[in-house]
């Protein structure tokens, strides 16, 4: 099982996202520790990382095979998700 450490620009993020989506996002996320490479994950292209949707959000994340973490770096609408990414 892996474990999973948020960024700092998480906090950030999630002020502007209503409560009740967080609630599902958060869920979602949780089901990452069990398979982080599950159905309807993407490898990002141009950038080492995973996007996962969740509705009309993104979660993007970076896996650790290895050490088996998984580190969300960002939780933002998918209008916006990709700005300044790199």
């Amino acid at each position: 099982m892996y474990e999973i450490i948020y960024d700092k620009r998480i906090l950030k993020d999630i002020k502007k996202i209503p409560s009740k989506k967080l609630k599902i996002i958060f869920e979602k996320i949780e089901h990452l520790k069990k398979n982080p490479k599950k159905k309807g994950i993407k490898k990002l292209l141009g950038f080492d990382g995973y996007r996962m949707q969740v509705g009309e959000y993104r979660v993007l994340f970076q896996i650790d095979t290895k050490r088996k973490i998984i580190k969300i770096f960002r939780i933002k609408h998918r209008k916006e998700v990709y700005r300044k990414l790199k």
